[in-house]
């Protein structure tokens, strides 16, 4: 089965067929993996740190002792929350799949929710039946379609990651749909 197959399959699977909401999807998808299930980057500079987690890197020197150092890093913005409450939970639950799940929290739940142990595997995340399945199961826990619906690139962005992160790519990206003919 290609790609595009297992896609389509796992959106029908869970009930996302409408071609406006499925625009928006690949778009948001398209943003944060590129439409490719893979781990999260955490290759960053210091400088970068301070920009992407102000909160958790306050200072250079903060910043710099997590530079290079993607487990350290993982642990460090994602440990204690998210229900990472094992240590190396951060570096164990980064961002993985098609939607970059994050944290045993939503292992858990978005595992239990498409019948796959992803605590116990979280690398099942990085094939593209289990993470489009995952990727549906989270559009649809959020309630995104109605945001979807309305064209509301904003709602839908902060529905997949909490804030605008990426908000003007992901609003180039939704418009591909006009190309196909959709609103």
């Amino acid at each position: 089965m290609t790609a595009a197959t297992k896609l389509s399959w796992a959106f029908r699977e869970q009930g996302l067929t409408d071609p406006l909401v499925l625009a928006h999807l690949l778009a948001q998808l398209a943003h944060e993996s590129g439409l490719v299930p893979r781990e999260e980057n955490l290759h960053y500079r210091a400088e970068r740190l301070m920009q992407v987690w102000p909160t958790r890197f306050r200072t250079l020197a903060a910043a710099r002792a997590c530079a290079g150092n993607p487990e350290r890093l993982a642990n460090t913005v994602y440990g204690g929350r998210m229900g990472n409450t094992q240590p190396g939970d951060g570096w164990r639950f980064r961002g993985r799949g098609l939607i970059q799940l994050t944290g045993r929290s939503n292992y858990e739940t978005y595992g239990r929710l498409v019948g796959f142990d992803l605590v116990a595997n979280p690398d099942l995340l990085l094939q593209y039946g289990v993470g489009a399945l995952v990727a549906g199961a989270y559009w649809n826990a959020r309630g995104l379609s109605r945001h979807a619906l309305r064209d509301d690139v904003t709602h839908v962005t902060e529905g997949i990651n909490g804030g605008r992160n990426g908000l003007e790519d992901r609003r180039l990206l939704a418009v591909a749909k006009r190309q196909v003919g959709l609103r």
